[in-house]
């Protein structure tokens, strides 16, 4: 059977979105593989780019997001991808900054992750220019988000947001669902010092059973595993128990 055969389109779009963009996203299924390709405008009003606190402006892009059709565990965690998921419209979840301490610098952070301790995207969002949606412009003008927007009140259920790089879907529930993680106690050890703010990655750790989810915010509903977009830290997962393709994002 020819490879075309074996394609079922689910989800086509191709339209004028919200902010006056042209929005393309398209779900393709393979034999063993699914692919979202998207242009990577969303589907909603997002904030003003360039603003005062980014300078970068939307840009279309030509995005490619594959992950296995059929997910499964293994006994290795991945840790260290930038972008952790993509939503069912084609939008990079990408939580981490570029930022990292840096006191010989006049803004106190630089690219420079010497210093051990990662700008955490959520503590000032404004700070970032991040929008209403949680999302906002990198230097590639790739629009993306660092945590879920706010979900509305229309559904019921469980709602499914997206997809991980290892083939797992990313609920949002509408039961409070509590994440394993949280804030240190006690002080910073070393520069910058201070308490545990939650300013920085480094200022959360994961406590088993501190929650209902897993390090990777994870758990088994009704014996299949399934991530969950929390409100609290981590807000997406940041790691991920099955096997990942390793190429999950393209920008061609």
């Amino acid at each position: 059977m020819t490879q075309l055969k074996l394609t079922l389109y689910l989800l086509f779009v191709f339209e004028f979105a919200a902010h006056g963009e042209e929005r393309f996203q398209k779900t393709t299924v393979y034999e063993h593989t699914t692919c979202i390709y998207s242009n990577g405008v969303p589907d909603h009003e997002i904030g003003k780019f360039p603003n005062e606190a980014n300078p970068n402006e939307l840009r279309k892009q030509d995005l490619t997001f594959c992950f296995p059709r059929f997910p499964r565990l293994t006994e290795n965690v991945t840790w260290g991808l930038m972008t952790v998921g993509v939503s069912t419209k084609g939008i990079a979840f990408r939580p981490y900054t570029a930022e990292y301490f840096d006191p010989n610098t006049r803004k106190g952070f630089s690219k420079n992750p010497s210093s051990g301790w990662r700008k955490q995207a959520m503590y000032d969002p404004a700070k970032l220019g991040i929008d209403a949606n949680n999302g906002h412009v990198d230097r590639s003008g790739l629009y993306h988000y660092h945590r879920i927007a706010e979900v509305s009140n229309e559904f019921e259920h469980d709602k499914l947001i997206g997809f991980a790089p290892d083939g797992f879907q990313i609920f949002y529930s509408r039961k409070y669902i509590k994440s394993s993680w949280k804030l240190k106690s006690g002080m910073r050890s070393y520069p910058p010092g201070g308490s545990h703010t939650g300013q920085f990655e480094e200022d959360f750790e994961y406590v088993s059973q501190n929650g209902e989810l897993d390090e990777c915010n994870g758990k088994k509903v009704n014996g299949v595993y399934t991530y969950f977009a929390t409100d609290t830290y981590p807000f997406v997962p940041r790691c991920f128990k099955g096997k990942i393709n390793p190429n999950f994002m393209v920008r061609n």
